[in-house]
Parts: C-alpha cells; sequence; structure tokens
C-alpha cells in the first residue's frame, strides 16, 4: 500500500513540475510577444487565466498517465497544489496580497483543470 501511495505523490509532484515549468516558459513567450508587439495590457489577466488552465490541464495528463486509478483525485490534486505553490510564492513577493473573488474562481478552475487532466491522463492509451 505504500508503494502505491509514494507512486501517487510522485506523480502528482511530477504533474505539478511540468505545469508550472510549462507557466514560465509559456509567459516568457507571452511577455516577449508583448513587448515587442502592439499587444495592449488589456490582455494581461485573461491570457494568464488561459496559460494556467492549459499548464495544469497538461501538468495533470502528464502526471496522471502512469497511474490506473483516481485520476479525479489525482487530478483535483494536482491543481490545488499548483495553485498553493503560486499564491504562496505571491504572497511572499506581493506584501499587500489577499485572497478576492477572482482568487477563488482561479483556484476552483484550476482544480476543473487538474480534474479534466487527471481523467484524460488515466484513460489514455499509451
Amino acid at each position: 500500500m505504500e508503494n502505491i501511495a509514494n507512486k501517487t505523490i510522485k506523480q502528482i509532484c511530477l504533474g505539478v513540475g511540468v505545469a508550472l515549468l510549462l507557466t514560465i516558459v509559456l509567459l516568457i513567450i507571452y511577455a516577449v510577444i508583448l513587448t515587442f508587439t502592439e499587444i495592449t495590457e488589456d490582455t494581461i489577466t485573461p491570457t494568464i487565466i488561459v496559460i494556467t488552465g492549459i499548464s495544469i490541464l497538461t501538468g495533470s495528463v502528464i502526471g496522471n498517465s502512469k497511474v490506473t486509478k483516481n485520476g479525479i483525485i489525482n487530478g483535483a490534486s494536482v491543481g490545488f497544489v499548483y495553485v498553493l505553490i503560486i499564491y504562496l510564492i505571491s504572497s511572499l513577493l506581493n506584501c499587500n496580497f489577499s485572497l478576492q473573488i477572482q482568487s477563488i474562481i482561479m483556484i476552483i478552475s484550476a482544480i476543473i483543470c487538474g480534474i479534466i487532466g487527471g481523467i484524460i491522463g488515466v484513460n489514455k492509451k499509451t
């Protein structure tokens, strides 16, 4: 039983790591596009939401591809841990950080993207 729990934790960590790395890469690409084009700053919030969703979905699929069951729980865990890490970093870097309705929506969206990715990852035929 302990071996299964360790494997699950490793897969969740893998999913979170992939999601965080993909987020960094996509945000750098977006920053370059924002710098060198006429795209306005009005696109920042929706773009961050899309990048976060794509990253969590991808990380959850990859993290759950070697798991045979509990994709919903594992995927939700990937989304929740991802958001937890992002908000912990945000609170450390920004003294005025606070949870608002937008934050709650982001947390729920992250968990839903993780769940969808978990379902896809568990059912993916490799």
